[in-house]
């Protein structure tokens, strides 16, 4: 049904793409489209009427840009533009689909694979959402958006504000992840045109430094050379790492390959966390690094550690979107321990390297870094995260989702998963969502370089039976390292 849009309905006409955003509008490539997809697995079938019901009055009404295409510059200075679908049809994003038999797990893989290839129209909104029925005995609710609408935790709050809690309350902010940047952070110092990558290191100096004529302490004299020396070791990794060889790299083509897991009890890690002083998100970055262990091992290679980009939350978390949406979001670096074999001393490696993270000024020097690339040329643009997405394999979402069972409309959420877009040479997306006391993880892999994704999922859910049964068994292993340095 077509239906009118414009500032009456809640938007301005036109208004300028930021520059962020602009960057990932601008990195669409036939083997990378930059487009985030997401799933919610659903316990029956809901009334497809009142979806598209939630969709209209939940989303198109609250955020403009979901009735909005992008203009391209007016000029060789401009910047690309978001304005009006005059012809905005909601049955044009929103249908209803139905699997072929046999409507397993494979079908819908196989269905959302066709979907990955496929580039948005550009003379309309960059998004679509599927009601897929004939999956079991329930159905599955599929949605694709360009990243340039939004991060994937912003876009992943956007699709679960289509749900509601058991007594009908609605709620878009009950997601984290494991790693966040403190607003107060981001906002100490704001870019500006002028900035520029070397100015970052030096305000991150001033962010630690701040009242330095007034040291007098040992203590904050040392927390300030520390806090240099780690800006340091964390420009010299961005810079000058490189992904090493391995059966998790190569030349990405367009054919993409979704596989996912069941859905874990939690619960069940508790006894190993308990034994190794780790976090839940530790457990599955071990896990993760399990999974590429034996990935490697498979393909008869001496397993390496892989790095992965982790994206990092800089919004604040109990605050509503903002109608603009919007990227706002950070990135980190994570080597996985994937070269070792022991599974307690891979999970005692995870957690340091992780600690190390959270301790690191990386997430506020690769916030000024993406802002710094937004406001370059489009072509140069691409060469810099070209750059700097080279050095790993893909990109890792570690979200924390609601710890209670949601509905859409009147119909349970059983599951949830969401990948982001890879660039470069980038071939391994992987999302892991904890749920209602469950985990789940799915890969999104590029199909001629890892054509087989569900020999990762295997391989992940083995190693957490393993660490569950070493919990159990109180198996003690791994080992504790604090000297503050960057994990090699």
């Amino acid at each position: 049904m077509k239906q009118p849009a414009g500032p009456g309905a809640g938007g301005a006409s036109r208004r300028r793409v930021g520059p962020v955003d602009a960057m990932w509008l601008q990195m669409d490539r036939p083997n990378n489209l930059m487009v985030v997809a997401s799933v919610l697995f659903l316990d029956g079938v809901p009334d497809f009427d009142e979806v598209r019901r939630l969709v209209r009055d939940r989303v198109v009404a609250r955020y403009p840009v979901f009735r909005q295409r992008p203009l391209p510059p007016r000029g060789p200075l401009g910047g690309p533009s978001w304005t009006d679908d005059a012809d905005f049809d909601l049955d044009r994003h929103v249908a209803r689909v139905v699997l072929p038999p046999p409507g397993d797990d494979g079908a819908l893989q196989s269905y959302i694979d066709e979907r990955l290839a496929l580039p948005f129209d550009r003379s309309h909104p960059l998004w679509e959402l599927h009601l897929v029925e004939g999956y079991g005995s329930g159905a599955a609710l599929v949605c694709r958006s360009h990243h340039a609408l939004a991060d994937g935790l912003a876009l992943a709050r956007v699709l679960l504000s289509l749900t509601e809690d058991a007594r009908g309350r609605v709620a878009d902010d009950d997601l984290d992840v494991d790693v966040s940047l403190p607003p107060e952070q981001t906002r100490a110092w704001p870019l500006s045109l002028a900035t520029s990558v070397l100015t970052v290191p030096v305000r991150l100096g001033r962010l630690g430094l701040r009242g330095a004529g007034t040291l007098t302490s040992r203590h904050r004299l040392a927390e300030a050379t520390r806090l240099a020396w780690r800006t340091a070791e964390v420009a010299a990794v961005l810079l000058f790492s490189s992904n090493p060889p391995s059966p998790l790299a190569g030349e990405p083509g367009p054919p993409k390959r979704v596989a996912w897991s069941e859905r874990l009890p939690i619960r069940g890690l508790t006894d190993v966390r308990r034994l190794s002083g780790a976090t839940l998100n530790d457990v599955l970055i071990s896990a993760t690094a399990a999974a590429l262990h034996t990935y490697q091992l498979e393909r008869r290679t001496d397993p390496v550690d892989l790095t992965t980009m982790v994206p990092v939350n800089v919004r604040p978390p109990d605050e509503p979107l903002p109608p603009e949406l919007g990227n706002e979001f950070a990135l980190v670096f994570l080597r996985l321990p994937s070269a070792l074999g022991a599974p307690l001393a891979r999970l005692a490696e995870s957690k340091r390297r992780m600690d190390w993270i959270k301790a690191s000024p990386e997430p506020v020097l690769t916030y000024g870094l993406i802002n710094v690339i937004g406001r370059l040329t489009p072509e140069l643009g691409r060469h810099v995260v070209d750059f700097f997405a080279n050095k790993t394999i893909g990109v890792t979402t570690n979200v924390h989702g609601p710890d209670s069972v949601r509905y859409l409309a009147g119909t349970a959420v059983t599951g949830v998963l969401g990948w982001v877009p890879g660039s470069g040479r980038q071939i391994l997306g992987i999302c892991i969502f904890t749920y209602a006391g469950n985990v789940q993880v799915g890969f999104l892999s590029d199909a001629s370089v890892v054509p087989d994704p569900e020999r990762l999922v295997a391989a992940f859910e083995d190693e957490l039976h393993r660490l569950v049964r070493m919990g159990r068994s109180g198996t003690r292993g791994g080992s504790r390292h604090a000297d503050g340095h960057r994990p090699t």
